[in-house]
């Protein structure tokens, strides 16, 4: 079987070539924006009918929030057009595994999100994934669809990197305590889509969530960060309103993981474990 991952210098995809190694049954592409421009679709459908792929794991993705709001064409080339070109060129070829957000949401609920629950999305981030989204769950192909929330790796620019790098350039930082959410560490989810790839996708659901179990704000998660790594810093707890952005995020980010949990049958890490492990990766390198 032959597998393409887009995005593949992100952390996910990263994160999947790493794990790879042990599914040596399978054939791997690794590409990123460089290497196959998902929003050209002659390149896309030569890439997937030369080498005969079979699924698309789509790691590719517009991801920068803030930019998004003024860079909202852009956007949407890659969270939908690159969207719509991969469905296009894998129709009656193969099958896709789309990485998807919790920015789909406004972050007004109570109640973590379950798959099901009506989407609104505050920003043009989360529109335009939302878009890709829809596109999937009209097209032809077999699909799943994973969203999650608050990823990081030891690869890439993330949270949890950022907060270690100015853990130990300050004394005190300012961090936001009331968005509330579960981090992703994007090793755990990258097990999950490799673990997919051989999965009967018309006997399971369209859209999945998926993130580390836990609830927490930033602020905690920031005072874990420098807590496991050892780092001395104070961080302090300030509110949304305190630290504008051009983007609005949701207040409330909790995805409701029973179904996949159920459908896979997994178990998800907690996320102080994940961050453990993470930040060991972290200081090994």
């Amino acid at each position: 079987m032959n597998i393409l991952v887009t995005g593949a210098s992100g952390q996910l995809g990263s994160e999947i070539r790493e794990k790879s190694i042990k599914y040596s049954q399978y054939k791997f592409f690794f590409e990123d924006s460089k290497s196959l421009d998902i929003t050209d679709f002659d390149k896309v459908e030569v890439f997937v009918v030369e080498n005969n792929i079979n699924v698309v794991i789509n790691c590719a993705a517009y991801t920068a929030v803030d930019k998004a709001e003024i860079e909202e064409r852009d956007a949407e080339n890659i969270n939908l057009r690159g969207v719509k070109n991969l469905t296009s060129a894998l129709k009656d070829r193969g099958k896709l595994i789309h990485i998807s957000t919790d920015y789909v949401f406004n972050g007004k609920s109570y109640e973590p999100y379950k798959e099901e629950d009506n989407v609104d999305p505050i920003g043009v981030y989360g529109k335009t994934k939302r878009l890709g989204e829809e596109h999937i769950l009209t097209s032809e192909v077999e699909s799943l669809i994973i969203r999650t929330s608050w990823v990081y790796s030891s690869f890439g620019n993330n949270f949890v990197k950022t907060m270690l790098r100015l853990g130990k350039e300050r004394d005190e930082l300012n961090v936001i305590f009331d968005q509330i959410g579960s981090p992703t560490y994007a090793r755990d989810l990258a097990l999950v889509c490799l673990n997919a790839i051989d999965k009967d996708f018309s006997k399971l659901s369209k859209i999945y969530h998926y993130s580390n179990e836990g609830v927490v704000s930033w602020y905690d998660f920031a005072k874990a960060i420098m807590e496991i790594s050892g780092v001395v810093c104070n961080v302090h707890p300030i509110e949304t309103k305190e630290y504008p952005t051009p983007a609005k995020r949701p207040n409330y980010s909790l995805l409701n993981k029973s179904k996949i949990k159920k459908e896979f049958n997994i178990t998800i890490p907690y996320w102080r474990d994940s961050l453990r492990d993470c930040i060991k990766k972290i200081e090994q390198n």
